[in-house]
């Protein structure tokens, strides 16, 4: 399914036209990234739970050359499913 598979599907069920839900999904995809963006949790319950998390500095290798490499720390969007999602794809 891709975003317009999506926006169709929330149209269909809400029983609204496709450009107020790709409005209503657009939205709450900004408001999850500006959440995220300050470094807050974006909790959905039953559907599941947006964090930040710090990946610390690690020593990696070019696979070109062989050359050790230094991959700096790093800030990364992590999903972690809720109780409901999880069941429901069991």
């Amino acid at each position: 399914m891709n975003k317009g598979d999506l926006i169709e599907a929330v149209a269909k069920d809400a029983g609204i036209s496709k450009a107020l839900a790709g409005k209503v999904l657009d939205s709450t995809i900004d408001a999850i990234t500006k959440g995220l963006g300050k470094g807050d949790r974006v909790a959905l319950v039953g559907f599941g739970t947006f964090s930040v998390s710090t990946r610390k500095a690690r020593t990696g290798r070019n696979p070109r050359t062989g050359k050790e490499i230094m991959i700096p720390a790093t800030k990364v969007a992590r999903f972690k499913a809720g109780n409901k999602l999880a069941q429901s794809v069991k």
